[in-house]
């Protein structure tokens, strides 16, 4: 197998994919037919490659991160995509031990919190248009509506992925925190954050240590979430492709001494209620309550 083919296997696991090795040795092949005129072309399949490398680390090394890492991962960020040039997004990096260890005891007590010598929250944040607009004597008016909110969340996620992948190039290991979002009222007095300012996750970032390393964990097969020109109704497809992931996914717990537990289950059991949301079944009530109208 080649790199692509090997990385596509572990994405997708036995059997998962529909297109087997067929996809990446297509890329890999469309690549070198572009290398005639491109000569740059190839490196299409090496961040391929890079981004099918992707993996959550929670396990790092005792060990400070060099100056250039934190901006160079915010260049990558602000390099995102952004509505309209709005820029609606900021982060908050997190390096001081102690505060580090008062935000992950706020994000259920996850351990890679305290021990990542960077942890990075990634902000919706309308109050920066808030104040252009006072300054320029300008209403904001538009910053009370839901599509608003939405456009600062979308853009603090995509600034954040360029970073992760930006990191993952300087050979750093990256986790979301969702957690950061179950008690985001005093997240947000921890960090100062000022209304219409709103902590939507945060991002462990250190050097993944090597004697705990972390594994590829294979994903839904295409099948599941592509639809070709609309929407396709669920079918017999679907719950088989499910099926056969849930056996991909106990084979991968299995090999990591995890506890088996099929993906269908894990899922199911997560959206079953309120109480399976950690707290953040009163989400609305806390954005509302940083300024958010949500109109």
């Amino acid at each position: 197998m080649t790199e692509l083919s090997t990385l596509w296997h572990d994405r997708y696991g036995d059997g998962a994919a529909a297109s087997g090795d067929a996809a990446p040795a297509a890329v890999a092949g469309d690549a070198a037919r572009a290398a005639a005129s491109r000569p740059a072309a190839p490196a299409a399949t090496a961040l391929l490659e890079r981004l099918l490398a992707h993996r959550t680390v929670r396990a790092y090394l005792d060990e400070p991160l060099d100056a250039g890492v934190l901006p160079a991962m915010v260049a990558a960020a602000q390099s995102a995509a952004t509505s309209s040039n709005l820029q609606t997004w900021s982060v908050v990096a997190v390096q001081d031990p102690k505060r580090k260890a008062r935000l992950a005891q706020l994000a259920n007590a996850q351990a890679h919190i305290r021990e990542a010598p960077l942890l990075l929250v990634w902000l919706a944040d309308l109050s920066r248009l808030d104040r252009t607009a006072r300054r320029r004597g300008l209403p904001s008016d538009a910053n009370r509506y839901l599509e608003m909110f939405l456009v600062a969340t979308i853009d603090a996620a995509l600034a954040a992925q360029n970073a992760v992948i930006a990191a993952e190039a300087m050979g750093l290991g990256t986790c979301y925190i969702g957690a950061m979002r179950n008690r985001p009222e005093e997240v947000a007095a921890e960090l100062g954050l000022p209304p219409r300012v709103f902590a939507v996750f945060g991002l462990t970032v250190g050097r993944p240590d090597p004697a705990r390393p972390a594994a590829v964990k294979p994903r839904l097969p295409q099948a599941v979430v592509l639809h070709q020109e609309t929407y396709r109704s669920p079918d017999d497809a679907e719950a088989k492709a499910i099926g056969r992931y849930d056996e991909v996914i106990r084979r991968f717990q299995r090999s990591q001494s995890m506890k088996e537990v099929d993906w269908s289950r894990q899922a199911s059991e997560r959206v079953a209620g309120p109480g399976s949301l950690s707290g953040r079944d009163r989400l609305v009530q806390a954005i509302r309550a940083q300024g958010y109208e949500l109109e």
